[in-house]
């Protein structure tokens, strides 16, 4: 039987332990211990117990008001965003991926099983804001398992479908509208998450970065200040006329609209790039890039040559990237998993190189992309204990 402590009234006496019991919801474990241990003090004095309260009660206070924990969201929801096509004002496409509540889901989309639900609600905070950017004639939901991920580590992700060129649209493929409009469809779908009615109250509109995969390496880095130097694709193409990926065109950009340029968007902060295509970037051409950038790439890469591309780029940089090489790794390893269908279908992007294991390289990207954002953006901010309504 616990005896009142000296001084205390018994229902004081009896407050006591049940408020450092209180204290501990939300607390980390190490101050869960330390709480604990004050209880256990319990029948030392007042003097000891007063101060056990205060300490465990401002500790839970830091601890309910400090950023989200890495992990925190089990669920993951989507949205469906349309927005216009800046260069020809006809719709484009996004999925927008979430932090949500209840129970993990589990969608069919695009011929790929999803890890969110459509339209769940959606977890209170305050999350930073990711973009993505496909490679040329591909599919953001081939990049789902990156985009759910982060999603459950508080990040809202924006997987646009770029107009022009994607699996089903090739039309603006070796232009330079694609050149030049693909940063702009980037742009514009940060601006249209950022007054999308469902969204807008979640997104920190100051923690913007852009995840960039193949050809979407080339978009983001445009988008974060870098002019790309059309003469070094032309040399390039010289050297190498047998590369039918970056010289389908001979080294010659179709010049389909005269009025576009290369546009930075100032509220990038921090870029993720996979395998990116980067060969029209010299070291002067890169200089307006003064952001935080990880860079991933595999030493196996036939299709983007990396000497003259992520290597490259990791040189010229003039902030040195973050730049992981993955040991026997193909170009296509940062895609996700093939079902048995699309290894029927697709063969070439479904196979890895003996020895190297996709998954287990997705779940290190995943960790240390998580990590990079939340360094350069800042973490998600947890507003309350409450769930958002629809």
């Amino acid at each position: 039987m616990n005896l009142p402590v000296a001084g205390l009234s018994p229902a004081t006496g009896i407050f006591l332990p049940l408020f450092l019991r209180w204290s501990y919801a939300g607390m980390p474990g190490c101050l869960i211990h330390w709480c604990a241990a004050c209880e256990g003090f319990f029948t030392v004095g007042i003097a000891m117990v007063r101060l056990c309260a205060v300490l465990c009660f401002c500790l839970g206070l830091v601890a309910l008001s400090s950023p989200v924990e890495a992990g925190q969201y089990r669920s993951v929801g989507y949205h469906r965003m349309t927005f216009l096509d800046p260069l020809d004002l006809q719709p484009m496409k996004a999925l927008v991926f979430y932090p949500a509540i209840g129970r993990p889901h589990q969608s069919r989309f695009g011929g790929y099983r999803i890890a969110a639900g459509e339209e769940a609600k959606i977890a209170t905070g305050r999350f930073p804001l990711l973009v993505l950017s496909h490679g040329n004639t591909g599919t953001p939901l081939a990049l789902h398992y990156l985009a759910t991920s982060l999603a459950r580590e508080g990040f809202i992700v924006v997987a646009v479908l770029h107009p022009g060129d994607n699996y089903k649209d090739r039309s603006r493929l070796g232009t330079l509208s694609n050149l030049y409009g693909r940063p702009l469809h980037i742009s514009e779908a940060i601006t249209a998450a950022l007054g999308d009615r469902r969204l807008a109250p979640y997104v920190n509109a100051e923690q913007v970065g852009v995840i960039g995969y193949s050809a979407g390496g080339e978009t983001a880095l445009i988008l974060s200040g870098a002019q790309p130097d059309l003469q070094r694709l032309r040399d390039y193409c010289k050297e190498r006329p047998h590369d039918l990926d970056a010289c389908s065109t001979q080294g010659e950009l179709i010049a389909d609209r005269d009025d576009l340029l290369p546009e930075a968007d100032p509220r990038v902060k921090a870029l993720m790039l996979m395998a990116p295509l980067s060969l029209m970037f010299g070291r002067h051409a890169l200089a307006g890039v003064q952001v935080p950038t990880l860079l991933y790439s595999g030493d196996k890469d036939q299709l983007v040559a990396i000497d003259k591309n992520a290597d490259a780029l990791a040189r010229k940089l003039p902030i040195m990237p973050d730049y992981r090489l993955l040991a026997g790794a193909g170009h296509f390893v940062f895609m996700a998993p093939c079902s048995a269908e699309q290894h029927k279908q697709m063969a070439a992007l479904c196979t890895d190189a003996e020895g190297v294991d996709r998954e287990g390289i997705h779940r290190s990207l995943v960790a240390e992309a998580a990590r990079f954002f939340k360094r350069a953006l800042g973490y998600p901010e947890a507003i309350d204990g409450r769930t958002a309504a629809h």
